[in-house]
């Protein structure tokens, strides 16, 4: 057996392939999709290693993770086993360690916990470490690109973990914002609520028909009269309850509101892009689409043929880093309807051919 410290392990996403590193060097890959600590620990012994579990395991965020290194509602926060969390700044000099606590359950914050989370934070603070200071902060994530976080701010952010915590970790080397935020969870209850979550939000008519489904943190609009409109993001609660915003509906009560003021409700998928280029087969143009809005938008771009304005159309949405799955899925959305699976790029494949739906196996209840 080789013995090796918890602290030596670091993960990556590398698409739907868990890469699992020692010391920085890849020792296994495992494409099943499973990104549990369990799991790690057991691909390693398999490997004859020995864990010394009194350290921790530091990985690359999934998509959703990031969503919990934000404050959550009361009701998320209960679910996930939510403690509170700690942020810090380097000061004016880069140099010093302001730090602040912010406490959501007081009942979680034991003396465990606070020896947990002191450890975490030390280790990091070492002098050669990422917190050592704001320019090793800054070196550290230029090092490591899979870090960056999703969205419009320059945040970096990594999961670690010990035997009984999970602390979703989000920084920022930019002097005059705070530099770290901390946000501490009870891991077991965490990786439950991820692993519900991921069967996504359901949305339904009044007789509990499914009209589509959306993953967790997606946003939908709410289309009123007059061509009004209100975008919300989603919250997964349970299988059967959503928070719209700051609201929590139970799904169905959420549906009959909708029908009794006369609203619809759209999908706008975070997997399709705000706009795309389309083939105007009546007038042999390019038209641009906006995800969530019917009809297209008419360009001046003609081609000589119709085969010449279709390679036109592929190549500006390759230009934009566009799937043909996206493409073909915006293209029928605004023809169809947002709320159609045909403007879900996951049913097309990679050149943009539908995938023939497998047979649902439905497990809800009322």
């Amino acid at each position: 057996m080789k013995m090796i410290n918890a602290d030596q392990i670091t993960t990556n996403m590398n698409g739907s392939t868990l890469e699992i590193f020692i010391d920085g060097n890849l020792a296994a890959e495992i494409s099943d999709g499973k990104t549990e600590l369990g799991f790690v620990y057991d691909v390693l012994q398999g490997m004859d290693y020995e864990i010394n579990e009194d350290n921790f395991v530091l990985r690359a965020f999934n998509p959703v993770e990031e969503l919990y290194t934000y404050r959550q509602s009361q009701q998320i926060c209960m679910q996930t086993g939510f403690i509170g969390y700690m942020r810090a700044d380097f000061g004016s000099n880069g140099k010093q360690f302001f730090s602040s606590w912010n406490e959501f359950n007081k009942t979680l914050k034991t003396p465990e916990f606070a020896a947990d989370l002191d450890f975490v934070i030390n280790g990091f603070r070492d002098k050669d470490s990422m917190f050592g200071d704001r320019d090793k902060l800054n070196s550290f994530c230029a090092m490591h690109p899979e870090w960056k976080m999703g969205g419009d701010r320059e945040y970096y952010g990594v999961r670690v973990d010990t035997t009984n915590y999970a602390y979703m970790l989000r920084f920022t080397p930019r002097q005059g914002d705070y530099n770290i935020y901390c946000h501490c969870y009870k891991k077991e209850w965490l990786d439950k609520h991820l692993e519900n979550a991921e069967r996504g939000i359901r949305f339904i008519d009044p007789h509990y028909n499914e009209r589509f489904v959306i993953p967790d943190g997606d946003t939908i609009r709410i289309q009123m009269e007059d061509n009004k409109y209100a975008d919300y993001t989603c919250r997964y609660i349970d299988d059967y309850h959503v928070e719209v915003g700051s609201q929590l509906y139970h799904i169905c009560q959420f549906a009959e509101l909708m029908e009794q003021n006369g609203y619809k409700t759209i999908p706008l998928r975070s997997s399709l892009p705000n706009t795309a280029y389309v083939f105007v087969e009546s007038h042999n143009c390019v038209g641009i689409v906006l995800k969530g809005e019917s009809g297209y938008r008419p360009t001046a771009i003609y081609g000589n043929t119709p085969a010449e304005t279709r390679a036109e159309v592929d190549k500006m949405n390759g230009n934009l880093k566009i799937s043909k799955a996206q493409a073909q899925a915006m293209n029928c959305g605004s023809m169809f309807g947002w709320d159609t699976p045909a403007a879900d790029p996951k049913n097309y494949d990679d050149k943009g051919n539908p995938i023939k739906p497998k047979r649902k196996n439905k497990e809800y209840e009322r």
